[in-house]
C-alpha cells in the first residue's frame, strides 16, 4: 500500500473550499487534460455519504477505464472521503481535509492506494504508476494556485 500526503494553503474561506471540492463536477478543472476525465453520473445539488460517482478516465495510452467512487465519510465543511468501488486500483481511499487558518484554509489530501496485480503491479508501480499519481497531484496543486491564488 502506498500513501501520498499533500498539504496546500489556499487564500479562501473553509466554506469556499468546501463548496468547490464537494462538487465532483469540479474535478475536471483540476485533472490533467491528457487523462480525458469524463463525469458520467448526474449529480445531486449536494454531496452525501453513500453517493456513488461514475467516471471515464484514460490514465494510460488514451485507453478509457470506468472508475466508480463512493463517498464514505462526510463531515461538512471539515472533511470527506471517497473510495474506489470499481476501477484500475485494488485499493483507492482518498481523504480530503480542510482547516481554517489565518488568511485562508489548509487543504490536506491523504491518499492510500494499492495497484494490486501481484509482481506485475509492483513493477508497474515502480516504473510508472507512483510517478503518475504524484504528477496528477502536482498538476492539481498548480491548478488550484491558478484558480485561488497562493
Amino acid at each position: 500500500m502506498k500513501t501520498l500526503v499533500q498539504e496546500q494553503f489556499l487564500p479562501i474561506s473553509i466554506e469556499e473550499a468546501w463548496d468547490f471540492f464537494s462538487h465532483p463536477n469540479n474535478l475536471n478543472a483540476i485533472t490533467p487534460p491528457h487523462m480525458l476525465f469524463n463525469l458520467l453520473t448526474e449529480l445531486p445539488d449536494k454531496m452525501y455519504e453513500g453517493l456513488e460517482i461514475k467516471y471515464k478516465v484514460a490514465p494510460v495510452l488514451n485507453i478509457p477505464l470506468t472508475w466508480i467512487t463512493k463517498i464514505t465519510l462526510l463531515n461538512e465543511p471539515h472533511c470527506f472521503s471517497d473510495e474506489q468501488i470499481e476501477g484500475p486500483y485494488k485499493v483507492w481511499k482518498h481523504e480530503h481535509h480542510f482547516k481554517s487558518v489565518d488568511g485562508g484554509v489548509i487543504m490536506k489530501d491523504i491518499l492510500n492506494y494499492d495497484i494490486g496485480k501481484g509482481w506485475i503491479g509492483n513493477i508497474a508501480g515502480k516504473i510508472f504508476v507512483h510517478n503518475k499519481v504524484k504528477e496528477i497531484f502536482e498538476f492539481r496543486k498548480k491548478k488550484l494556485e491558478e484558480l485561488f491564488g497562493k
